[in-house]
């Protein structure tokens, strides 16, 4: 496996939860992630992700690293970036220092697929007829002609960060180690919501 850093500046975020393979647009302006994000940029522009919990400063166990592939500076001094995730990585332990920012050591032994060039090999059509469904009930336009050009890893991921579900079910979705296993949770999570949804309107009626 590629070898990334052990030890890794990691921006934690609440609600916001991305994975390999997609790019994350940040708008930066609290000072101790513009130091994180001048830090990475100025070193091997790699940062981690991870979801806060909603209690203290804990944060979930598994992440995203990405690399900061594109980045402006604002003159009122915000800095927007383009994060382009690259593997998942599981916390191990935070580490001490004299930063304004938290960094954390890392490993990434779960999740070397990430890395590796995805092969079709799960069958996805019951689950994009029913990501279909889902996004039309709930307004959501998708470019589905573009969509069915990436790769079968990038279309997951992709419906797994940007569907209206709960910061929760994402987060199950970021820890489901393989494909298939990300396929089904996924399928699982939108069937129950259809299911809701069909259920509110047979009671309307």
């Amino acid at each position: 496996m590629k070898k990334f850093p052990d030890t890794i500046p990691v921006f934690p975020l609440s609600g916001v939860i991305y994975f390999p393979k997609t790019n994350l647009p940040l708008n930066i302006f609290e000072e101790r992630y513009l130091s994180l994000v001048n830090d990475a940029y100025n070193n091997d522009q790699l940062m981690g992700m991870v979801q806060s919990k909603k209690e203290d400063s804990s944060v979930y166990q598994i992440g995203c690293l990405g690399k900061i592939s594109d980045l402006q500076k604002i003159k009122d001094g915000r800095i927007l970036i383009n994060l382009t995730g690259i593997s998942r990585f599981k916390i191990l332990e935070e580490v001490s220092n004299n930063k304004l920012y938290r960094e954390f050591k890392v490993d990434y032994s779960n999740f070397e697929n990430d890395i590796k060039d995805a092969k079709n090999v799960e069958d996805t059509r019951p689950l994009m007829d029913k990501a279909k469904t889902f996004f039309k009930r709930n307004g959501l336009l998708l470019n589905w002609k573009e969509f069915d050009k990436l790769d079968q890893s990038q279309k997951i991921n992709t419906l797994s960060m940007i569907a209206p579900v709960t910061n929760e079910e994402k987060q199950k979705l970021l820890e489901a180690i393989s494909m298939k296993e990300k396929i089904n949770v996924l399928e699982s999570i939108i069937s129950f919501y259809l299911y809701e949804t069909g259920l509110n309107n047979q009671t309307i009626q």
